[in-house]
């Protein structure tokens, strides 16, 4: 007999009841120090005090109206947006597969509008996730997302990641656009060379496309900037984003130059939740803690502290780790056993961790981490390590 709730998660036996900070407790009362943030989500912790705050002055107030009268917090966080990335517009929706799919309406928009109606496929790379909508997992590829689900959405052409001889070769009169997430979280934790971030804006500029970037789990402070290509010194034409935009609180957002939105005119696009006054109150929460003087310095020098204790913890125990991979507080481990069976025992050491595919442990502790908390992980990671070693 099928569950209440639909089974499509194998989910852990593990309920959480409340959190502080960087820890979680469970039902039965037990902490464990939260290195998932809900799949990078949870960005500034758990219970964060001007979080709490802004929300709980607007659920007094306001929770939804709809998108068919003006939002003062939508405009709000919309302009600060603007005012501190490359975008010039800005649309609000509820996921990040709902805002990668409107970014790809706007990229075909785009050329329909500027009277190039057969230029509408996207390129696409290998290891990519953009969500599991239809057309989001047609651009992935993956057989896991992929199969029975057929037959595929049409327009997406995929070519290897940092593969810049394939993606060039793959380029017809067709293509609008090229997608990419600089630093991919379910493909296994693997960031873009610097120089192929500058090259795809280059091949881009060259063919007249449109350079979309895919920063859902990546963005939003995660790397040490408020969006990873920054780290690249260029900009795309449009960028999605979500995840650790409202704090836990559903918010995605569709970010793009005036030129490249300019087919998206009244009743182009939609959303009935996306933009609402409580989810604005949540995204300006955020971004005024992201925004504070040295908060993203501090992301940064906390990532760098990790990544070299990750470094050493691989050295130090080959037969359990094979490499560490990532950027900023969005860092991965390869593992030799199956990865799965070292984030239980992660997990029953008191550290929570989340999987990714090539057998990858994801790190994706709140920005709001401490050295005492990344050294409390280390030590998690090198205790079950060692245990293992011991083992083998």
């Amino acid at each position: 007999m099928i569950s209440a709730v639909m089974p499509t998660y194998a989910r852990i036996d593990v309920t959480f009841e409340r959190g502080e900070g960087a820890y979680l407790f469970d039902t039965d009362g037990r902490r464990y120090l939260d290195f998932a943030s809900g799949i990078a989500v949870t960005s500034l912790g758990h219970g964060h005090p001007h979080l709490v705050a802004a929300l709980q002055d607007q659920i007094a107030k306001l929770w939804h109206t709809s998108n068919i009268v003006r939002i003062a917090g939508q405009e709000r966080l919309a302009e600060r947006l603007v005012a501190n990335t490359f975008a010039d517009t800005v649309f609000f929706s509820n996921s990040g597969a709902e805002a990668w799919e409107g970014g790809v309406k706007l990229v075909r928009k785009h050329f329909s509008h500027n009277g190039q109606p057969e230029k509408w496929r996207l390129i696409t790379v290998g290891g990519s996730f953009h969500g599991r909508t239809l057309a989001a997992i047609a651009a992935a590829k993956t057989e896991k997302l992929v199969k029975g689900f057929g037959p595929m959405v049409e327009g997406f052409d995929q070519v290897a990641f940092g593969n810049l001889n394939e993606l060039r070769a793959a380029i017809t009169p067709e293509t609008a656009g090229i997608c990419v997430e600089p630093v991919q979280g379910e493909g296994g934790i693997r960031a873009a060379n610097l120089d192929y971030l500058r090259a795809l804006r280059e091949v881009a500029d060259e063919f007249g496309l449109l350079l979309y970037f895919d920063e859902i789990q990546c963005g939003m402070g995660r790397t040490g900037k408020l969006f990873a290509h920054e780290w690249a010194g260029i900009t795309p034409d449009v960028l999605c984003a979500a995840k650790g935009m409202g704090g836990g609180f559903p918010i995605g957002a569709i970010l793009a130059t005036e030129s490249a939105a300019d087919g998206m005119q009244a009743g182009a696009h939609g959303t009935t939740f996306g933009g609402n006054p409580l989810a604005m109150a949540a995204g300006n929460a955020v971004l005024d803690v992201l925004l504070e003087p040295g908060f993203l310095d501090e992301v940064d020098r906390i990532g760098r502290i990790l990544w070299r204790k990750l470094v050493k913890l691989v050295a130090d125990h080959p037969k359990v780790f094979k490499e560490a991979r990532g950027a900023g507080l969005m860092l991965g481990l390869v593992a030799v056993p199956p990865a799965a069976e070292l984030m239980d025992d992660l997990r029953n050491a008191g550290l929570l961790t989340v999987g990714a595919s090539e057998n990858v442990i994801r790190l994706l502790p709140p920005l709001i981490v401490t050295e005492k908390e990344v050294d409390e992980a280390i030590g998690i990671l090198t205790t079950v390590a060692e245990a293992r070693m011991a083992d083998a």
